[in-house]
């Protein structure tokens, strides 16, 4: 099929804006500085984009290279995963998290995005101008060895408990992607974790499931407010970054679709970028579209045989639409609780969930 020189333009636009962001990602000084004409062509060599209009591109061969991993044992296509750009550990998990009481934190803005997280009376909170870059960290809290994770493609900001079948695992990220979402990887055996679900798709791991805990964005200003004796996730994280700077400007376009190529794209139920409110209860799920909540701040959803109850409670800045994470445009914070407690829930962009759940059910 012949391309017309405007797609084949817009894809080498595409392709100069992953490449960019690659480097920003993985180079040793956090991307600061402009990249070299050189350093650009030699990232243009390893990315690649989804064919225009159809979605067909295997990730290459290299892709399983240098990898323990069990590829003889896998539940999807190894065909789905494709490179996102930098390789095995180049964006870097934080495992040696450090923390510094809500009163010493003076490095950010009061709409931040945080991620809370509470257990046990314990409260932390993991700013996304640090996950933007690392998109794991490896932490424990109240006895509980977590992995709390963003993937800024998908939006998806979630918090898993470590333990499984007796023993504690510690991911990475393993540079692959599977419809535009991270793959994680645990080091113990090095099987491929699908963030999306917390479920291992491929190694000596396949079928497992991760604990997912409730974990919620809120404004640093609310988390603040609501926790005044929790710790936040500190700058000194190992790695030198542009912390406060988001690498993804614009991503936050609800009328444009994610950068890399995701199964059911032509699901236009809802814009693409669209936030929505993530519940699953058991093999059901529902989805309470944010354009839903500005009509109706509190929903309520039969779900499973429970009732989510789902609140619109605040605004907080998105980390993926101004240059810097602070200025984002205004977005909704949202809490959700079945029977007055906390359970999980996400708040991804429409296209993530129509990709991994076509069959959900939308709110309106």
């Amino acid at each position: 099929m012949r391309r017309s020189p405007l797609i084949a333009g817009s894809t080498v636009v595409l392709a100069l804006g992953v490449a960019l962001a690659a480097l920003a990602l993985s180079r040793d000084d956090g991307g600061t500085g402009t990249p070299s004409l050189d350093e650009v062509l030699a990232e243009l060599e390893t990315t690649r984009l989804p064919s225009v209009g159809l979605g067909e591109a295997s990730p290459p061969p290299a892709l399983t290279a240098g990898w323990r991993t069990d590829f003889d044992r896998h539940s999807v296509p190894l065909s789905e995963f494709r490179s996102g750009g930098p390789g095995k550990d180049g964006i870097p998990a934080v495992d040696r998290p450090r923390f510094a009481p809500v009163a010493q934190t003076g490095y950010l803005d009061p709409k931040e995005p945080v991620i809370e997280l509470v257990v046990d009376g314990e409260a932390k909170a993991y700013p996304i101008q640090i996950l933007i870059w690392h998109e794991i960290a490896n932490d424990e809290i109240a006895g509980v060895p977590v992995s709390v994770t963003f993937c800024p493609l998908c939006n998806t900001a979630l918090v898993f408990d470590r333990r499984l079948d007796g023993r504690v695992l510690d991911f990475g990220v393993s540079g692959n992607l599977r419809n535009s979402d991270l793959v994680m990887y645990d080091r113990q055996t090095e099987s491929w974790w699908q963030q999306f679900g917390g479920e291992a798709l491929v190694g000596e791991l396949t079928g497992a499931k991760l604990k997912k805990l409730p974990a919620r964005i809120v404004s640093w200003a609310d988390f603040k407010e609501s926790h005044p004796a929790g710790v936040v996730l500190t700058r000194e994280t190992g790695s030198t970054r542009e912390y406060g700077r988001n690498p993804y400007p614009g991503y936050d376009d609800a009328s444009t679709p994610p950068y890399f190529a995701t199964a059911n794209a032509d699901d236009r139920r809802l814009l693409a970028k669209e936030r929505v409110v993530l519940l699953e209860a058991g093999d059901e799920a529902a989805v309470v579209p944010h354009s839903t909540l500005a009509k109706r701040p509190v929903v309520n959803v039969e779900l499973g045989g429970r009732t989510f109850v789902v609140r619109a409670v605040g605004t907080t800045s998105s980390a993926l639409d101004d240059p810097s994470v602070a200025d984002g445009r205004s977005v909704t914070t949202v809490e959700v609780t079945v029977a007055g407690e906390p359970v999980p829930f996400d708040q991804p962009f429409w296209f993530a969930v129509a990709a991994f759940l076509p069959d959900v059910r939308i709110v309106r």
